[in-house]
């Protein structure tokens, strides 16, 4: 009932206070929950939000989303083993690979086994575990279990947000660590995010980006804007590596 009546707009504490008859200090305790799970979003100077579907992710920033999957599959070689993480643009990746022969795609996300399922010529590997339905993800132990017997020769990892020094913002703590595992678990890790995403902070919960990776992302300016990824950038439909060395997070 709650989670509805911040869907439908009434994200004011008194407000969502007075219409169901308790407390203040009630309705935080209850939203603190919600957003626990990942279901409620505390947006910038306390508002309430929900956490948007896959279909509406996939909708925002189609474009750069898009040019971001080529350039991260035009990275991927034949015969190789690809871990792909929950999300819409990974979800587009898994698409601009589907064509493809000889290659391994593991994955967690319910969009990119809808991609790939209907092409013999990818071997596709699903991770069990529980179905978060917010972002379609598959989490929980038994995929932590299952990546330790995973050796991939490229990670791809979505992001709702990726600030420098902190890392990948996740809807929920499950996520944050199965995405932490998927980190380290291959050969070469990078990051999809788009302009929307660099520096941002929308949920509570973190995957720490302790080692190497590249950020593959649509924004020109992102030496100047943000100078913080510029050592570890590809830039989706332009020139290449800006910078050197890649980022340590």
């Amino acid at each position: 009932m709650l989670l509805e009546a911040v869907r439908d707009g009434s994200g004011g504490i008194a407000e969502l206070a007075e219409e169901f008859g308790v407390s203040e200090s009630t309705i935080r305790r209850d939203l603190a929950s919600l957003a626990g799970a990942g279901h409620v979003v505390r947006t910038y100077g306390g508002a309430l939000d929900t956490e948007r579907s896959p279909l509406e992710k996939d909708r925002e920033h189609a474009a750069a989303k898009d040019a971001i999957a080529r350039e991260a599959a035009a990275l991927v070689r034949d015969g190789e083993v690809v871990l792909l993480d929950a999300g819409t643009t990974t979800g587009r990746l898994a698409r601009h690979l589907a064509h493809r022969e000889g290659l391994t795609v593991v994955t967690n996300g319910v969009t990119a086994i809808r991609e790939l399922a209907g092409f013999p010529g990818i071997d596709l590997i699903v991770l069990g575990g529980r179905l978060r339905h917010s972002d379609e993800a598959i989490l929980g132990e038994s995929v932590l279990a299952q990546l330790r017997h995973i050796s991939p020769d490229r990670v791809f990892l979505g992001a709702d947000g990726v600030v420098a020094g902190r890392g990948l913002c996740c809807p929920s703590l499950e996520q944050s660590v199965v995405k932490h595992a998927m980190l380290h678990a291959g050969a070469e890790a990078y990051v999809l995010a788009d302009h929307s995403q660099l520096d941002q902070a929308p949920f509570s919960y973190w995957t720490p980006l302790d080692r190497e990776y590249r950020l593959i992302t649509d924004e020109p300016r992102v030496d100047v804007m943000f100078p913080q990824f510029a050592q570890s950038v590809i830039l989706a439909g332009g020139p290449g590596i800006v910078g050197g060395a890649a980022h340590h997070g």
